[in-house]
């Protein structure tokens, strides 16, 4: 089932639609947008495919521009084409109103908003329905702000949101060890690398074995003065030196 329906009137508004499946597809998928040429096989009952398609969609989009109002029936030209009960444009309309789609009259480089007297009986509520205004310079901007409100209310909509998937992916946690930018610190790595020390700015011992970087001590004892010493150090091996004097 196509989610998004385009309802648009051939003359003036083709390349409009086009343009404008072109962006949705990109969001939702080539298979969750309906538009007419694209969506209906060689072969196929075009004017059963073009209802079903209308009445099962969860959104239609009607692209209204300046002369969608008053564009002439082409086989009269002195009344509406919305005027003929067999206008498609208007029938299409009917049929995702009657179903409970959600209808957005597309107002295409627009300022009047569509005013209910002027529309036939059975497509009315079109003029109450919420707009949203698009511009040719702007479209795939307006087209997916409209796109951000339609998912926050359509379930099916947000499941196919290839926004949200690239958000949720660029989201993820990175596995692994980082140091950009880190200085000092001890940290642990897995494996046998055991514990490291990153720019240790004095002597640090880890373990078992001498110190690098720093005094080495070996033997059976010794004095390391760190520092300035200022009153002396005195130290003794074997028989004890008698007070007041030195040994002889």
């Amino acid at each position: 089932m196509h989610e998004i329906f385009i309802n648009y009137r051939t003359k003036g508004g083709k390349p409009f639609a086009y343009r404008c499946h072109d962006v949705l597809t990109n969001r939702f998928g080539e298979d969750s947008v309906f538009l007419a040429r694209k969506s209906i096989a060689e072969g196929t009952d075009f004017a059963e495919a073009l209802l079903r398609g209308a009445r099962d969609c969860r959104v239609l989009l009607a692209l209204i521009d300046e002369e969608w109002l008053n564009t002439p029936d082409r086989r009269q030209p002195d009344r509406r084409a919305l005027d003929n009960p067999d206008d498609w444009v208007r029938r299409e309309i009917e049929e995702a109103l009657a179903s409970g789609a959600v209808v957005v009259p597309l107002l295409i480089a627009r300022k009047e908003q569509l005013d209910a007297r002027t529309l036939p009986h059975s497509i009315a509520e079109l003029a109450h329905c919420q707009y949203a205004r698009v511009d040719h310079a702007t479209l795939a901007a307006d087209l997916n702000r409209l796109a951000d409100s339609l998912v926050r209310r359509i379930p099916a909509l947000a499941a196919l949101d290839r926004a949200r998937d690239a958000v949720s992916d660029d989201r993820q946690p990175e596995s692994g060890v980082h140091t950009d930018h880190q200085s000092g610190g001890i940290g642990n790595v897995g494996g046998s690398v055991g514990t490291f020390v990153n720019e240790a700015h004095a002597p640090f011992h880890t373990g078992r074995g001498d110190i690098y970087g720093g005094p080495h001590f070996s033997g059976d004892g010794a004095n390391y003065v760190a520092g300035d010493n200022h009153g002396g150090i005195r130290q003794g091996f074997g028989t004890r030196t008698p007070r007041g004097g030195d040994e002889r």
